[in-house]
């Protein structure tokens, strides 16, 4: 590790702390030589998941792009960075915890609907509604019948 400002490798660690359950450490460093501050996280390096598209072509898994499409399915509701973050990383661990090195991208929809659903309606309509390719309101009607359906059983 080297200072980004002076580049000496004379580096401390000021302070550690766990951060995304567990799953990462954040370390605050110092550089001796100049006094500079900084900040480092450390993560588990896990093999690459391969995600299997409907097309069949294959792409790396990319946690960014997972995080973009919440983002957009969560626009203008109350649902916070904090969730979204903990939702990115409850569908990362699932897809790490099933021990297969290619995965379906239909299985990721399913598992991000089923995290938007405990999360907010509004959201987990929004992503159905690209995700299931919702052609008219019928669609869009039996799937919120489905949310009902649901509501009652808890």
């Amino acid at each position: 590790m080297k200072c980004g400002q002076c580049q000496s490798d004379d580096i401390k660690v000021i302070e550690s702390r766990d951060v995304a359950d567990g799953q990462a450490i954040r370390r605050r460093r110092m550089c001796n030589a100049c006094g500079a501050r900084f900040t480092t996280y450390e993560r588990l390096e896990r093999p690459q998941l391969i995600v299997i598209k409907n097309d069949g072509t294959r792409e790396l898994f990319n946690r960014s792009k997972l995080m973009a499409g919440l983002y957009r399915a969560c626009d203008k509701t109350p649902v916070t960075s904090l969730q979204l973050d903990k939702v990115v990383n409850q569908i990362e661990q699932d897809l790490y915890d099933c021990s297969e090195p290619e995965i379906k991208s239909n299985k990721i929809g399913e598992l991000v609907m089923d995290q938007l659903a405990a999360l907010n309606d509004v959201a987990y309509v929004r992503f159905a509604s690209v995700y299931r390719r919702f052609k008219d309101i019928a669609s869009f009607e039996k799937e919120l019948n489905h949310i009902r359906q649901q509501r009652l059983k808890n």
